[in-house]
């Protein structure tokens, strides 16, 4: 089946976050301009020669993968604040957290003849078990456009909703078909992988999730983002990467707010970090209650559709 949960990009954010929360997922089409698009294909241009492919069935054999992307390809540090993924992002995560934070950022470039990958959840490596709230909202940026054919993301809606020993069955999978410059929304504890690559010409997506701010982020942005570089961020983007308190007194560098440290602003000794309305959102937060724990395990499935059959 292909995907039919799809938006304008006039639409609000309150009625895409409703049917993300439904349906798991929904598609926002033209959210980049053409402009804004040939900025992202030419920064992105000289990073694949350098590239390999991935080496099992899950990295994709024929896939080129790279991130840290907000120090690779500038025009990135705009997509990740754009007020619909951001907003997005806020409605969903925001009863769960004070502040939430970018987790990863990474390019997942299929070449012709690239086979499906394994069906998972981006939230498997957190040990929360399903049904939870969301952890993770994933958007998946169209570089290229996505159709079947070419390896467009598959996604089982729904199933956000599932516990953990529920498992996907072929004809609950859709593909993903959006114009270049459109984008998917799905939470994290979605079935989803990207598809079979059967085009003659490759698939490009820029995958950019955000999580809980209390969660330990995916991609280490300290690290994947030189601290030279993070200075000239604005103050949103310094605090989406994580130079920002999770809460009260969560996340400071010597008795220091982190974005002090990195601006290099003299100390002022030991106190209490954390504006009064930082408190007040900790205070509202949805906190999780866990009445008992399993071993579960992370759910890997090479479930394929007819469309990614040979």
């Amino acid at each position: 089946m292909t995907a039919l949960n799809t938006f304008p990009n006039t639409a609000s954010v309150e009625e895409i976050t409703a049917s993300i929360e439904r349906q798991s997922y929904a598609i926002v089409h033209d959210v980049l301009d053409p402009a804004e698009l040939q900025q992202v294909r030419d920064e992105l241009k000289p990073h694949f020669a350098e590239r390999l492919g991935g080496s099992d069935d899950f990295t994709g054999h024929k896939t080129v993968r790279f991130g840290a992307l907000l120090a690779r390809v500038p025009k990135v540090r705009d997509m990740v604040l754009h007020p619909t993924a951001h907003g997005v992002a806020a409605a969903l995560l925001g009863p769960s957290c004070a502040n939430f934070r970018l987790n990863y950022t990474g390019v997942m470039h299929l070449e012709s003849g690239e086979t499906a990958q394994t069906l998972h959840r981006d939230s498997g490596f957190y040990p929360i078990q399903n049904p939870c709230p969301p952890l993770l909202l994933a958007t998946m940026w169209a570089i290229s456009d996505f159709t079947k054919e070419n390896g467009g993301t598959r996604i089982i809606p729904g199933s956000h909703l599932w516990d953990d020993k529920r498992v996907p069955e072929e004809h609950e999978i859709i593909a993903t078909e959006m114009r270049a410059g459109s984008v998917l929304f799905y939470i994290g504890a979605s079935f989803h992988g990207g598809g079979a690559n059967k085009a003659a010409s490759p698939r490009t997506g820029i995958a950019l999730h955000y999580a809980l701010g209390w969660l330990r982020q995916e991609e280490n942005q300290y690290l994947a983002v030189p601290q030279e570089i993070a200075r000239t961020f604005s103050p949103e983007l310094k605090a989406l990467m994580g130079y920002e308190l999770s809460t009260v007194n969560s996340g400071f560098v010597d008795h220091q707010h982190p974005r002090d440290v990195l601006d290099g602003t003299p100390p002022e000794g030991p106190r209490p970090l954390g504006a009064p309305e930082l408190m007040a959102a900790d205070n509202a937060i949805h906190r999780l209650h866990v009445d008992r724990t399993d071993a579960v395990g992370r759910a890997r499935h090479n479930v394929l559709a007819p469309f990614d059959r040979p």
